[in-house]
């Protein structure tokens, strides 16, 4: 393959590093940097394009290591287009600000990191665009500065660095086992047939994987870091940095270690499960709106690992390869809508913490603060509603469209306990949302009308349509998901 082709492969990759790079050399020598929104903004918007214009059936490249295909470039549309509206959402945040240029190179980093990993089809390859977005969002948590960004910060690089350490300490087992580092050996070479080592692998591979999809037990990190980092910044790791984590344990899991289906089955219904329930359930609890939505972030990893108990149960079944590609359908549909209703959530509660500060108000996420929002900035509190509609699994949204395709499959596949406690779950998480609305709506305003920041606002309409496109055209993203569903079963 030409170096032309490569180009045109990774094109989008290519573009966001030289684009970053190029940002902080300017970054050295301009005084007056907002002119790095604006190139970070087209530069993610001609990534989007050549992420879609790609040829899908390339295959595997560099000798196998990275790979092409339906599923890689669904995930970097979903990473692209959480980055894309966190940069809209930051040219009002970070306008006249002296840091733009770190700012921005570290999230165009942080992106080409989840882009490599979407696409490595070995373990090499998939741990360098993990440490390469980890590295990135690790400065991004503490980029404001202030005490609680630096607690978060903090709290992120050594949770994060201990699940780098399990997650790569399983991979080098896998590696001792089977003589490779490619996905495609280590499911070839019969796992299932070399004794308990492949077990501790695979503990140590769940463990790791789990701390980056913010799974129970191994969640801790997400609440603190979420609530203590900037708005904007956890809204690109909730909707972005954590999906990373997905794409890379559905490879892993579902492509090399296949053959110790019947080991991880059961332990991912266990944590799919216990990471739902308690999710909601503390959520219930908190009067800080961010700490409300991460919870319900944590709650959303257990309903997206509901595709990996899915898959496993439907082996042997009569129709399982249809079930399976349902239940990953599903689950991959609820990753796209979860980073649509996500990004657009905290996006609108950065706009409420802004007008919190311009008040003069201590604990700017508090709820108290979300008193009359739909009269203070109603486009805000509107796509605040949606999101929170769709997040709670009401039609027709992104988030009923993935949650009936995905709790469905649960059920054709026999989980109807697992299934019925998903649906219980977001009928419990109505309440929490409930609650948000009511102070946007129903409770007396804060304070006066405000003037809501353009570029708050356009990120908010970009995250409303794709909430509302999904719901209301759901058959296009149906069938994108099952293409690239499709790619982890053939």
């Amino acid at each position: 393959m030409i170096f032309s082709d490569y180009l045109s492969l990774f094109g989008a990759e290519a573009l966001l590093t030289g684009l970053a790079l190029l940002i902080i050399v300017l970054g050295l020598f301009m005084k007056n940097k907002n002119l790095m929104g604006c190139l970070s903004l087209a530069g993610l918007a001609v990534s989007m394009y050549l992420v879609m214009a790609a040829d899908q059936t390339k295959g595997a490249v560099f000798y196998g290591t990275m790979q092409i295909d339906a599923l890689s470039q669904f995930f970097k549309l979903v990473f692209v287009t959480v980055a894309l509206i966190v940069v809209i959402a930051g040219l009002s945040r970070y306008k006249n600000h002296p840091g733009q240029d770190e700012f921005y190179g570290l999230l165009l980093l942080a992106t080409v990191g989840m882009m490599v990993v979407a696409s490595s089809m070995d373990l090499i390859s998939l741990f360098i665009g993990f440490e390469l977005a980890s590295l990135a969002t690790y400065a991004l948590a503490a980029f404001d500065r202030e005490k609680q960004n630096l607690e978060a910060a903090m709290k992120y690089f050594i949770f994060g660095s201990v699940s780098s350490a399990l997650m790569l300490f399983g991979f080098s087992l896998l590696y001792g086992l089977t003589g490779t580092t490619l996905i495609s050996g280590i499911a070839d070479a019969g796992l299932a047939d070399m004794g308990p080592v492949t077990l501790i692998a695979l503990l140590f591979v769940i463990a790791g994987f789990g701390f980056k999809m913010a799974l129970v037990p191994f969640h801790m990190w997400a609440p603190d870091t979420y609530t203590g980092a900037p708005t904007l910044v956890t809204a690109f790791l909730a909707a972005g940095s954590k999906k990373m984590g997905f794409v890379a344990a559905f490879k892993v899991v579902l492509i090399a270690l296949i053959a110790l289906r019947m080991e991880w089955y059961m332990a991912f219904a266990i944590l799919a499960a216990i990471t739902m329930t308690l999710g909601n359930l503390v959520a219930v609890w908190q009067n800080n709106v961010k700490r409300i939505l991460a919870y319900s972030s944590v709650a959303y990893a257990g309903y997206i690992a509901i595709a990996f108990v899915v898959v496993g149960a439907a082996a042997g079944q009569i129709d399982g390869f249809s079930i399976a590609a349902n239940g990953l359908a599903g689950g991959l549909l609820l990753i796209l809508a979860h980073a649509f209703m996500k990004t657009g959530a905290f996006v609108a509660a950065a706009v409420v913490a802004y007008m919190a500060l311009s008040d003069g108000k201590d604990n700017p996420d508090d709820i108290e603060h979300y008193a009359g929002l739909g009269h203070r900035a109603p486009i805000t509190a509107f796509c605040m509603l949606i999101c929170l509609f769709s997040l709670s699994g009401i039609p027709p949204t992104a988030g009923f469209v993935g949650k009936f395709v995905l709790f469905g499959s649960a059920i054709d596949a026999g989980l109807v306990w697992l299934a019925v406690l998903a649906i219980l779950n977001s009928a419990l998480s109505l309440y929490y949302y409930l609650r948000i609305i009511k102070y946007m709506y129903v409770n007396e305003p804060a304070g006066g009308k405000i003037s809501e920041p353009k570029g708050y606002v356009l990120a908010l309409v970009v995250a409303l349509v794709g909430v509302l496109g999904i719901g209301f055209f759901p058959q296009v993203f149906v069938d994108l998901a099952y293409r690239a569903a499709e790619v982890l079963l053939l």
